[in-house]
């Protein structure tokens, strides 16, 4: 699965390629949004939240989520038609969705709601290495890479920081929360 960072600089990606710029094509391929068209429409806005992208448009916001195949790829797209979830023109890119794990349009004015239960963001302007560590330990029990897994906890973290993460403290990835001397100090460190 794609870590926040991965997304963070897709969302740049797709900030650079869609934002200000008009839709001439919105080819959303989700039987239930399917009939959605925003061609027409300026792109406002392009942001990440964790692993979370959004590309706000109008009233409308397009929420995408990767998971473990997921990805956007500006330009020309070499996959079968059938992974594609959905195609962004504007009069000089276009932007596909490949195997996205999460599409949904949703209203702008809400979409927030949907990652309103995340911890801090590791790249984002709410991050806080006292309220992730904060989070961290609030189950002492549970096991470290576990609970770094939990974007509830921070925002972001995927497989292969949360078992760097263990490594660089000289923690097995199953030692108990507890264990962890400094957790400040780890989630600053994952930032």
């Amino acid at each position: 699965m794609p870590e926040g960072d991965t997304v963070f600089r897709t969302a740049d990606k797709l900030r650079t390629a869609l934002e200000g710029k008009v839709l001439t094509r919105c080819d959303v391929r989700v039987p239930r949004f399917a009939a959605v068209d925003l061609s027409g429409q300026t792109v406002d806005e392009v942001l990440s939240r964790g692993k979370h992208l959004f590309i706000r448009v109008g009233a409308a916001s397009i929420h995408s989520h990767l998971k473990m195949d997921g990805a956007w790829i500006i330009g020309r797209v070499r996959a079968p038609a059938y992974k594609i979830r959905i195609v962004l023109e504007t009069p000089d890119s276009r932007a596909s969705g490949i195997d996205l794990g999460v599409l949904e349009v949703l209203d702008r004015a809400t979409d927030m709601t949907t990652v309103e239960h995340l911890g801090p963001d590791l790249l984002g302007e709410d991050w806080s290495a006292q309220t992730a560590a904060a989070n961290l330990v609030a189950d002492p029990d549970r096991p470290l890479a576990e609970a770094l897994l939990d974007q509830r906890v921070m925002a972001g973290v995927g497989n292969v920081f949360a078992n760097e993460l263990c490594f660089v403290f000289g923690l097995l990835p199953g030692t108990a929360v507890a264990q962890l001397s400094d957790p400040v100090r780890l989630a600053t460190r994952a930032q």
